[in-house]
């Protein structure tokens, strides 16, 4: 299942990034404002684009949560390995993402030469 999943949320976020699926949701949008007349402005017509809209953005912001998940555990993975083969390399700042955002913002100013 979670090899499935994975899958399917690549190949999703690849495919909600494309302009196709931009332009797509355009066309959506055009049709449901076309339709509005035929269906007089009406409450239901209003709540079947909101409902499909919340759904839909739910579904898609749990897939891609998990492929920026994904992602930012292998960034690190990579970034780790290269610290480890660079003996040179300054290896204090390897938890960054675990930081405050003052030490974060002192450590940067360090590495600039800055302080």
């Amino acid at each position: 299942m979670t090899n499935a999943f994975r899958a399917f949320s690549e190949r999703t976020s690849g495919w909600v990034g494309s302009p196709a699926f931009f332009a797509a949701n355009l066309a959506l949008v055009a049709i449901w404002l076309a339709s509005g007349p035929v269906f007089h402005w009406g409450d239901t017509w209003q709540l079947v684009m909101t409902t499909g809209l919340t759904v839909t953005t739910q579904l898609l912001v749990i897939l891609l949560q998990n492929t920026q998940n994904r992602d930012g555990r292998a960034v690190h993975l990579k970034l780790d390995e290269l610290l480890r083969a660079v003996r040179e390399a300054r290896t204090e700042v390897a938890g960054a993402e675990d930081m405050a955002e003052e030490q974060v913002e002192r450590a940067i100013s360090e590495i600039k030469g800055d302080a």
